[in-house]
């Protein structure tokens, strides 16, 4: 990790100001001080604004107290100069000695390098994607892919031990009419058949599951046809039912009919479906620590269990035959039905247990990414775990809104039931792995995303994954032209890193630490997607204004193991959004 001899900047100097405070005044000591990069080199390197918080209950001009604090600093090795600067924000400007010693610690930790223990070891959860095993993940569902997987690996290098859950929807209606949708495609196959219902799952994904079936078990699950309408209108036969209360009673007539073996038929589509999204999820680079069964809730008793502590605490009520949540007792609009007038439990009461379940199970802290459509449920499932005793606070819910997809200008539709979807696949295998996950994340994940196939595939310098890889592909070169050995660089005197354009590259590596810090902290991905544009943004102009190998051999090797600690951060940086870092493009 760092070296005693180089602290993180920002750490150091806050502790300093707090020092500097208590001579001042009785300064709280769990306060917050904060310290921001500045943006403009005349403004030094960073910036504290804790003169104007203090201006009010000292009575001063935060000017006044500004320059009370800097006369109370204590002293540090590693700056040049104190200021104090419009209403009050005090300055502070990095020794080019202090920046220049960064390379060698980059070089030495390498993949290492950025790790910070913010998270303090707290156990977290992430839950992700998440989406119903019901057909081919989606680009929609892969822009939440992207997110929970880069949100995960910068939790992890922020000092949180994470666990990555995908939280398989196996129980309930959906489930129920692909294995409907599968067993009428079968039929197809056996020459025995109704209209095929325009509101079941159409995609050519449940005819191919359908042939499978019917491969391998041939008439076995074929059963006349009087019995598949029983309930259903005399136009069955010849047209298409369309209403949910018809897709309802064909799938309660199929369930009647094949008896124990519908349980083959809808553990046989879960089997494909799910494997197929797991080869999915491994192909774009996403991988999960747990996969979650819903069923396994009602399996196990743990949703009579959590519905047993409601009522214990007063919380439901009968209402109509059915069980109800007080949800309007804990902020939400109106209050949820948890029981059915049938004795079925809805999905928002498997979706209490599951989340008393995430904190029994010892996390610390339970982060939820959801589409945008569920900003609505967030409410009710703090609710209820207000209810149960546990602190909502440790819930955080990030929303991800849906990426819009342009294929030759139009847009494409994304609709699972009636198959006309463009997957996750055909995107990867349009785009490419690294164009998608790292487009995904360019974005702050509530903010709307129109993902442009032609830009992403483009090799241009509008392309910001190729413009970021390209510039680890051209350190890769420069260090390739010069073919000495890594260990050189660690030894290098990097205080001949002198121009302006170096210094500056110089705090941009340092901010490093610092980012992926904040984007723990804030849940935002793209702030890492963001740092490596502007870093490679930095390092192509240097790039083209600057010679490496040059007579002067002191110089050669400090500059070159500057660009190979920039080579280093970028493979960090992208190593966390899950994008390759190739040497040759």
């Amino acid at each position: 990790m760092m070296t005693s001899s180089v602290p993180h900047f920002k750490l150091h100097f806050a502790d300093l100001f707090r020092q500097a405070a208590n001579r001042i005044t009785a300064f709280d000591p769990h306060a917050r001080i904060e310290l921001t990069r500045t943006k403009q080199a005349s403004h030094g390197d960073y910036s504290c604004n804790l003169a104007m918080q203090l201006a009010k209950p000292l009575r001063q001009n935060p000017r006044e107290v500004a320059q009370s604090l800097i006369e109370a600093l204590p002293a540090s090795p590693y700056l040049e100069k104190v200021e104090v600067a419009g209403a009050g924000f005090i300055n502070l400007f990095l020794k080019s000695t202090a920046k220049q010693q960064y390379v060698q610690v980059i070089l030495h930790n390498k993949e290492a390098f950025g790790r910070n223990d913010y998270g303090q070891g707290k156990k977290v959860q992430v839950e992700f994607v998440s989406a119903n095993p019901t057909g081919p993940l989606h680009v929609g569902h892969g822009r939440g892919a992207a997110m929970g997987a880069s949100l995960a690996n910068i939790l992890s290098m922020a000092g949180f031990q994470v666990t990555r859950e995908y939280y398989v929807n196996d129980a309930g209606r959906q489930m129920d009419i692909l294995a409907l949708s599968t067993w009428l495609r079968y039929l197809e196959h056996s020459g025995a058949s109704i209209p095929f219902p325009a509101n079941a799952y159409q995609g050519e994904y449940v005819k191919a599951m359908a042939q499978l079936i019917h491969q391998a078990h041939a008439q076995r699950y074929v059963h006349h046809l009087d019995q598949l309408i029983e309930g259903l209108p005399g136009s069955a036969r010849e047209t298409p039912i369309s209403t949910d209360d018809e897709l309802d009673q064909l799938i309660a007539n199929c369930k009647r009919i094949l008896g124990q073996d519908y349980a083959y038929i809808h553990n046989f589509v879960l089997t494909e479906q799910l494997g197929d999204c797991r080869n999915d999820l491994m192909e774009f680079g996403v991988e999960f620590d747990t996969w979650f069964s819903e069923q396994s809730l009602f399996d196990n008793g743990l949703v009579k269990h959590a519905m047993q502590l409601l009522d214990e605490k007063k919380v439901l009520y009968q209402q109509d035959g059915a069980t109800w949540f007080r949800s309007t007792d804990f902020g939400d609009e109106k209050d949820r039905v948890v029981c059915r007038e049938n004795g079925q439990f809805t999905y928002f009461a498997s979706d209490i247990a599951y989340h008393l379940n995430k904190f029994e199970r010892g996390f610390d802290q339970v982060i939820n990414i959801w589409g945008a459509d569920h900003h609505g449920y967030i409410p009710r499932v703090k609710g209820a775990l207000q209810a149960l005793g546990q602190d909502p606070s440790r819930l955080e819910i990030a929303l991800v809104q849906f990426a819009v997809l342009y294929r030759d200008g139009k847009k494409a539709s994304m609709s699972t039931r009636s198959g006309e979807f463009v997957t996750l696949r055909e995107l990867r295998q349009d785009v490419g792995k690294d164009a998608a996950r790292f487009f995904y994340v360019l974005r702050k994940s509530d903010q709307h995303l129109d993902f442009d196939l032609d830009l992403a595939k483009s090799q241009s310098n509008d392309n910001p994954v190729y413009y970021v890889q390209y510039a680890h592909a051209r350190v890769c070169s420069v260090l390739a032209q010069w073919g000495g050995e890594a260990d050189e660089l660690l030894q290098a005197d990097t205080s001949v890193l002198t121009e302006s354009a170096e210094l500056a590259l110089l705090q941009r590596l340092i901010d490093f630490t610092d980012i992926v810090e904040t984007a723990a902290r804030e849940l935002s991905p793209h702030l890492i997607a963001f740092y490596l544009k502007e870093l490679a943004g930095e390092f192509h102009s240097y790039y083209n204004s600057t010679r490496f190998l040059v007579p002067d051999t002191s110089l050669q090797l400090a500059r070159l193991a500057l660009v190979a600690s920039i080579r280093q951060i970028l493979n960090n940086g992208l190593c966390l959004l899950g994008v390759s870092a190739p040497d040759k493009m």
